[in-house]
């Protein structure tokens, strides 16, 4: 169970770029939570997948000398999941049609998740550094947080300068 888990449904077995196709995997997987019970339901299964994630990074890595193996992707979906709430967020308190999920928007998402993640800047790399279970999912939390916070930049720019 816990290598089904941590590799999201096998996804993280294709090659290459693991990390990239969790991710991508995760928007479609986002994109149904979201439509099924808005930003709340996206936001809950963000921490759930966080807290599964551990628990199966955990079993997976138990007793091998690589602590963040690439098949482990389960942190690049609550990463990615992290980065869409503003999106969800945006539409649930608009009370805009759940089946709305702006075009830009979810790709602006994927795609700063996905240089946060790589590059690891400041606090992602810190807990990247960390060779345990909560820092193979934590880096990707705060890449998740990082990209949200440029996603809700660019949108109130767009919406803000953009639309005037």
């Amino acid at each position: 169970m816990s290598k089904l888990i941590a590799t999201f449904f096998y996804v993280g077995l294709i090659r290459p770029a693991p990390g990239t196709w969790g991710s991508a995997a995760a928007i479609p997987v986002g994109y149904l939570i979201h439509v099924a019970g808005g930003f709340p339901a996206l936001l809950c299964a963000s921490i759930a997948v966080f807290f599964i994630g551990w628990w199966a990074t955990i079993n997976e890595t138990r007793g091998k000398a690589d602590h963040d193996p690439s098949e482990i992707v389960i942190d690049e979906v609550a990463g990615q999941w992290i980065a869409l709430l503003p999106l969800s967020g945006g539409l649930w308190f608009a009370g805009m049609d759940p089946w709305l999920f702006p075009y830009p928007g979810w790709i602006a998402a994927f795609l700063l998740f996905r240089l946060f993640d790589i590059w690891k800047p400041g606090p992602v790399g810190w807990a990247d550094r960390k060779e345990t279970a909560f820092g193979v999912m934590f880096d990707d939390v705060i890449a998740g947080l990082m990209a949200a916070i440029v996603v809700v930049a660019a949108a109130a720019f767009s919406h803000g300068v953009l639309m005037q």
